[in-house]
């Protein structure tokens, strides 16, 4: 009588972080506001990640040709929410790193504060579909309500800017 012999399991691929390759990835976008209405909401989307869970975050995107990262937040904003808007202050830029697909990124975003100027609620100008849902969130419930921790603190200096601003 024979018994199969256990085979060894198969060894993933390891590569240490160090010798990985870096990408570096440039964002825009940030926070619009409907200064219009006196709770001041702001649109956000959610897209589904990599782990098909769903997060709530600013919109954002990587600029086209020739522009600048003002001008990529504005469009970026408009394409993911259906909402255009004036750029009115820059809210600074945050940056991370993550691992895909083997190789490192390290992405820059850089925000801004937007003021709404038309259009209405939509995820269906999003070339990508990377939104799948958009809503107005009270400026007072912003911080609940988005996903990522840097992103709540961008949303926390939109609102002390406007508070400043506005007394």
């Amino acid at each position: 009588m024979t018994f199969p012999v256990p085979r060894a399991p198969k060894k993933r691929a390891f590569t240490p972080v160090s010798m990985m390759s870096t990408v570096e990835e440039v964002s825009a976008g940030g926070v619009i506001v409907d200064f219009d209405n006196p709770n001041l909401p702001v649109a956000i989307i959610a897209r589904v990640n990599r782990g098909g869970r769903l997060e709530w975050c600013l919109p954002k995107g990587h600029p086209e040709g020739d522009e600048d990262n003002v001008q990529a937040a504005a469009r970026e904003i408009e394409e993911e929410t259906g909402i255009a808007g004036n750029v009115l202050a820059s809210l600074g830029s945050i940056d991370y790193w993550f691992t895909v697909a083997g190789h490192r990124v390290h992405k820059t975003v850089h925000h801004y504060l937007l003021a709404a100027t038309g259009g209405y609620l939509t995820t269906e100008k999003d070339p990508d579909h990377e939104a799948v849902d958009v809503a107005w969130v009270n400026i007072d419930d912003l911080g609940r309500k988005l996903s990522f921790p840097n992103e709540r603190r961008i949303s926390e200096i939109a609102r002390e800017y406007i508070i400043h601003q506005l007394s």
